[in-house]
């Protein structure tokens, strides 16, 4: 998946830097200012704006000027079709570590499955924020695990300071940031710890 178009400037690969992703999902989801996408993600604003402009420079993201009040200019975010490709990529590839996840908690096998949390533990936020894992399953997990969670995978849960309510209420255009669209309780079967979804 790596090629030319999504090397950072400094030469790191994006696809090694999750926190790219959830902003270039925010962006994808609709909300279309950094102010915003840092109030969403619970990501620092410089990092943000250092984030998007690294994805613009990478033709990932674009600003596009609009006029806004009184004819004065404004500069949303938009993602490109490279953009929107790539993190169509990503997304496939969390998803299968997400039904790898599934498949270690309901198999009971709790080494293999801490194994694996650790080796992917970068990409929690990002599988939170974009709803490929379920908020539910992984509380659940970290439990059966007995694992703390991270204070950035306590923030995508909305367990910080109403996190959640302000997650919803950046979006513009209608997107629900907050889940990124998933239903938290979705195939939540609580006598059996059932995870199927």
């Amino acid at each position: 998946m790596s090629s030319s178009s999504t090397s950072s400037p400094a030469g790191t690969d994006i696809n090694d830097r999750p926190n790219h992703f959830i902003v270039l999902d925010a962006i994808s989801k609709g909300i279309k200012s950094p102010d915003k996408i840092a109030k969403a993600t619970k990501l620092g604003k410089d990092e943000v704006e250092t984030i998007v402009n690294d994805l613009t420079t990478q033709r990932l993201a674009l600003r596009v000027e609009k006029k806004g009040l009184l004819g004065r200019k404004k500069s949303e975010l938009a993602i490109t079709d490279t953009g929107d490709k790539l993190l169509a990529a990503k997304k496939q590839e969390l998803e299968e570590k997400w039904q790898k996840f599934q498949q270690c908690y309901n198999n009971g096998d709790k080494e293999q499955l801490q194994d694996y949390m650790d080796a992917n533990r970068a990409w929690i936020p990002m599988m939170l924020f974009s709803g490929i894992m379920n908020a539910m399953f992984f509380s659940s997990m970290m439990s059966f695990i007995g694992m703390a969670m991270f204070p950035m995978e306590g923030a995508m849960l909305g367990d910080n300071s109403g996190a959640g309510s302000d997650m919803q209420q950046v979006s513009d255009g209608g997107a629900d940031a907050g889940t990124g669209g998933a239903d938290m309780g979705s195939g939540f079967d609580t006598g059996g710890g059932d995870f199927s979804f």
